[in-house]
């Protein structure tokens, strides 16, 4: 294969990522206003989607070790491969807790809520959201000075995750009646952390990218 060809197939997987991405961040915005808003049917529309993100990662994965095996590319080229093969795995589960989201959303109807803590779990998903709507800009512009600063938001997710726990916990003591409400927030805010984690996941792709190097941010 020529230089350009391979080239041409390395953007087309770029591409295809950064469509995977796109979807997982509508995936994001849609199960936060499902749960805050109490919203089934937005909430079921969430889980019949996450197929869709399965067939981008399966289809990255076939593209990518077929390059592999194939063009048996070295260097930087095997790094970009490797990248997108990592990165939309992370993406993908970042798909898997938005589902989990939107099944909570399903679980809670009728259920007594607390208002306040559903006010805070809005904003932690209003940072997330962000979180992964600058990791996947970082990852398309490649700009790994920009990865550490996004890295360093997963901070911000930690912590809403243990001041909302609190709060919860608290709200919970005051209105027995919502315990099984407050099961599913801890479950949310749970899930919502762990795509935080795979934002920053996405930014230590990055520089991996860029310098070879596997680090933690």
């Amino acid at each position: 294969m020529l230089r350009t060809q391979f080239e041409e197939e390395l953007d087309k997987l770029h591409n295809q990522f950064y469509a995977m991405g796109t979807e997982v961040l509508a995936q994001i915005n849609k199960t936060v206003r499902a749960f805050v808003s109490h919203d089934r049917d937005l909430a079921k529309e969430v889980i019949e989607d996450d197929e869709v993100i399965n067939e981008y990662e399966t289809k990255l994965e076939k593209k990518s070790l077929e390059i592999i095996a194939l063009q048996q590319p070295v260097s930087q080229d095997l790094r970009t491969v490797i990248t997108v093969l990592k990165a939309s795995s992370d993406v993908e589960r970042m798909g898997d807790h938005a589902t989990s989201v939107a099944r909570a959303t399903i679980r809670m109807k009728g259920e007594e809520r607390i208002p306040v803590v559903e006010e805070e779990i809005t904003k932690m998903g209003h940072a997330v959201k962000q979180m992964v709507e600058e990791a996947l800009n970082v990852y398309i512009t490649s700009d790994d000075s920009k990865a550490y600063e996004v890295a360093a938001n997963d901070e911000v997710i930690d912590n809403y995750f243990r001041e909302i726990q609190a709060l919860a916990v608290e709200e919970i003591r005051k209105t027995p009646d919502a315990i099984f409400s407050g099961k599913e927030y801890f479950q949310v805010l749970l899930y919502l952390e762990r795509i935080g984690d795979y934002a920053k996941n996405l930014c230590e792709w990055v520089v991996y990218l860029k310098t070879g190097k596997i680090i933690e941010l």
